[in-house]
């Protein structure tokens, strides 16, 4: 990461093709505050630069010889974490790559336009994210992470205890991190993961293989039952609401609230109104101030509310806002997350 009296973010570009490297190296070169500082045509050659050239920021492709880009993002986020932002015509919107990218330590991921020679298109863009990117700090990953999944069954009686979670960069891992720590009867969790339209489809079919709980995306009127995790869909908001005794959800299109569709605010004030001291809510990383005043209601209405910690989290944004504006009762390590919102919920 770049110290404060840093004027630009240097950056390494890995990608195969040469057209590719030629044009991102000069284009990001033009942009104000960047500094190319190599290129590299494989994972290999990659690795010997990162130790040489100490980049800030990497931009990574997928599909190179000797390694895949998929496969070095994971050695790295293990042995060297560090920004990386995935550039690959493999990581269209909602594409299972693009996913795979983001779980394995990307902090974005972006598509090419189209053939080489149109790169140049998404360089503004880029640019933007890779000074946001410098300003992340990536942790090592977790090995427990990997660890083979629980056999699962499916739960179908209500119950009165609700889990909120948001988030947003950095989110997929640590929402995974989460999931993998409930059991299959953990209780109804509602999560608000700021994720464009389609990706939220892949995200959760991801998670519904790893976790022991359900995991699906939400849709209208869905019911919010023990053993279900419902992530809210790209491009609608998710709010709780009651039928009686039970829980259900409304998945509605609206207007961007803290710049954010889905937004975890609507989702936590909801969640506050219908649940209150029968719900738990955690913020968890990214940047904004999306959730902090919703965790506060929730908090006002009696719910247990958790934000992440700035040592565990890629970004210090959200949670740190709930905090400062007096939201958060508990602040806990990503890795006791779980753990703690299990442990709410069961008072």
């Amino acid at each position: 990461m770049p110290t404060a009296c840093a004027t630009r973010v240097k950056v390494l570009i890995v990608d195969d093709s040469a057209v590719v490297r030629k044009v991102l190296a000069e284009k990001l070169g033009q942009q104000a505050g960047i500094e190319v500082v190599g290129t590299a045509p494989d994972p290999y050659i990659a690795r010997d630069k990162i130790l040489r050239l100490k980049p800030h920021v990497l931009t990574l492709d997928v599909e190179m010889p000797k390694m895949d880009g998929i496969t070095f993002l994971g050695k790295l986020m293990k042995a060297q974490p560090m920004p990386v932002i995935v550039l690959s015509s493999l990581t269209p919107k909602g594409s299972k790559t693009a996913i795979e990218a983001l779980a394995a330590g990307a902090v974005e991921v972006i598509a090419k336009p189209g053939p080489a020679y149109s790169v140049a298109e998404a360089v503004d863009d880029l640019a933007e994210k890779i000074i946001a990117a410098s300003k992340m700090r990536p942790s090592r990953i977790d090995p427990s992470v990997t660890a083979a999944p629980v056999k699962r069954s499916h739960m179908v009686e209500t119950t009165h205890k609700i889990l909120a979670i948001g988030a947003s960069t950095g989110g997929v891992r640590a929402i995974e991190t989460i999931l993998r720590g409930f059991p299959p009867n953990a209780p109804g969790t509602l999560v608000v993961q700021h994720m464009p339209p389609n990706f939220t489809t892949s995200f959760a079919a991801r998670l519904n293989q790893e976790c022991a709980v359900n995991v699906k995306e939400a849709r209208d009127r869905d019911s919010v039952m023990p053993g279900q995790v419902l992530i809210a869909p790209g491009g609608f908001h998710m709010t709780l609401r009651r039928s009686g005794a039970s829980y259900l959800v409304s998945v509605k299109q609206g207007p961007r609230v803290c710049r954010q569709i889905p937004s975890v605010e609507v989702l936590f004030d909801s969640v506050a109104k219908c649940a209150g001291a029968n719900a738990v809510g955690a913020i968890l990383t990214g940047m904004g101030d999306d959730g902090a005043k919703g965790l506060l209601t929730m908090r006002n209405s009696g719910s247990h509310t958790i934000a992440q910690d700035e040592a565990s989290c890629v970004v210090f944004g959200m949670p740190k806002e709930a905090i400062d504006a007096g939201g958060a009762v508990k602040v806990v390590a990503l890795s006791n997350i779980a753990q703690t919102m299990l442990q709410c919920a069961s008072r």
